[in-house]
């Protein structure tokens, strides 16, 4: 079976990716391509604001992969969202039973699907996870199977404003004419792309350290405690850098090249004594806004009521901010908690040696969540051109075939490739005239005896066929949906929830069984 062919999308602050990967037989992902564009101020903390100008940075985008994987063409795209519009509700669901009855998964469903539907003012509820679940004032890791008459499940509601759903859908359906397969919330699926089975369950802090908004989560016991989006990232740095009187992209490259969020004095004395104050400037910029990053931070692991030494795998941290000098050293001193940078698992292939794992976090992360959640095509390959016909000596179909040779017809493994030409009605076979007697010569006074003609045998007349139809090839259709599926022609902000209660109830119940087959072990 060919493989399937998925596409994300990554729309961020300061940049636009995309990225093309495929699924195999054996459900392997392999990401193929990545590409990006550079954007400033038309996306903002994660929320599109020139929706023109945004079209044109992600069709820049889409060329580029479709140029990669020519002749194929995109139509269906899956999205993340994210930003500072991300907010987490806590909530409880309760259900009082008639008497002790067995719990089931279609309950466990109702619990779900009644947190989703809770009415959020100008919000729309895009996730749910689970807290904890009683039976009976009892935890419950294992629900179903179980029997109890109270039922109480505490879960985490993910909301976002309207207006980034309706943006995103504006954008990508209606200017683009890309159909959304799906759009997953991006902090979970990063966690769920770099944090390993015993980091969530012992205990960390996943850092997303963006161009305008660090993201904070929270995991413990395999659940997500606490989840916020900070209105500061690496641009802050860049835009104090400018009050030096540099334009915004000389600032970002002296950040880059120079900037260092120690503070080190030993660093201006590696420069020339000319450009020695210049650098200390710039580092003061740099470490000032990245110690209050930092700050922020620890404060809202704080206020997730964990302790630090209560976090023993420590933080994890990704993103663009991430790459900046000396930021994870300062982060550990000031913290006292182990930091590393997260990258996807060796599970990822990625044929294309250019890719940098650690940079395309984000837009792996989505393509990792799509091939786990039932992948759609993405991609379609235009229908083959039919072959001209070629003209030789030994008939159309050329000097090999011995068919055409002998019937004047195209052979059978090559009718569907051209047309058959119409054949001409055949004229009725006559009976054959006896052959003349040869003359005698005049001097021979006697006459032979006039030899009878051998009769021949009648020939059968042949009825005249009728000329036959051409035939034209019909060109070979490929279906964009798995199956007899037609494509779905719901927008993004509807398609986004359709199956969403089913999936976390999955999530939800694979995480229970895996915790307790760890714990027999």
């Amino acid at each position: 079976m060919e493989d399937k062919y998925i596409v994300a999308l990554e729309i961020g602050s300061s940049k636009i990716k995309g990225a093309i990967g495929t699924i195999d037989d054996a459900h392997t992902l392999t990401v193929k391509a990545v590409e990006e564009e550079k954007i400033s101020d038309i996306v903002r903390y994660g929320t599109i604001l020139n929706v023109a100008e945004t079209a044109t940075a992600i069709r820049n985008v889409i060329s580029r992969l479709e140029h990669r994987e020519a002749p194929r063409r995109i139509e269906a795209v899956y999205l993340a969202a994210g930003g500072r519009s991300l907010r987490v509700d806590p909530i409880q669901v309760e259900r009082r039973l008639a008497g002790e009855t067995e719990i089931t998964r279609d309950l466990i469903g109702d619990l779900v699907n009644e947190a989703l539907a809770t009415p959020l003012h100008d919000r729309q509820v895009v996730h749910a996870t689970m807290r904890e679940l009683r039976i009976d004032d009892t935890p419950a890791p294992r629900p179903i199977g179980r029997l109890g008459s109270h039922i109480v499940a505490s879960m985490n509601l993910i909301s976002c404003r309207n207006q980034l759903l309706r943006n995103l859908s504006h954008v990508v359906e209606e200017r683009l004419h890309l159909r959304t397969v799906e759009t997953f919330i991006r902090p979970l699926a990063i966690a769920d792309l770099v944090l390993n089975a015993n980091e969530m369950r012992l205990g960390c802090a996943l850092v997303d350290f963006g161009a305008e908004t660090t993201t904070v989560a929270v995991y413990k016991d395999d659940t997500l405690r606490h989840l916020a989006v900070l209105p500061l990232g690496s641009r802050n740095i860049t835009r104090d850098i400018t009050h030096l009187n540099y334009l915004e992209e000389t600032a970002e490259d002296l950040k880059i090249r120079n900037g260092s969020a120690l503070q080190s004095p030993e660093l201006a004395a590696t420069f020339s004594a000319g450009a020695s104050h210049e650098i200390s400037m710039v580092n003061n910029y740099v470490a000032a806004r990245s110690a209050e990053i930092i700050a922020n931070i620890i404060e809202q692991i704080k206020q997730s009521g964990i302790a630090p030494d209560k976090l023993p795998c420590g933080i994890i941290i990704v993103g663009g901010g991430a790459r900046l000098n000396g930021f994870n050293q300062r982060l550990k001193q000031t913290s006292g908690m182990n930091v590393r940078v997260g990258v996807p698992g060796p599970h990822i292939r990625i044929t294309d040696g250019t890719i940098q794992p650690s940079e395309a976090v984000d837009v792996i992360a989505t393509l990792v969540m799509a091939a786990k959640n039932n992948p759609r095509e993405c991609m379609t390959r235009p229908a083959p051109a039919p072959a001209p016909a070629q003209q030789h000596s030994a008939g159309i179909y050329g000097a090999d075939s011995i068919y055409a040779q002998q019937t004047n017809q195209m052979p059978p493994a090559q009718q569907p490739m051209m047309p058959q030409q119409p054949q001409q009605p055949q004229q009725p076979l006559m009976p054959q005239q006896p052959a003349a007697a040869p003359q005698q010569p005049i001097q021979q006074p006697i006459q032979q005896p006039v030899q009878q003609p051998a009769q021949q045998p009648a020939a059968t007349v042949q009825q005249p066929q009728q000329p036959q139809q051409p035939q034209m090839p019909k060109a070979p259709t490929y279906e964009v949906m798995d199956g007899n599926e037609k494509p779905s022609t719901k927008g993004a902000f509807g398609r986004m929830l359709s199956g969403l209660g089913s999936r976390i109830l999955n999530l939800m119940t694979d995480t229970m069984y895996e915790n307790d087959e760890d714990d027999d072990q």
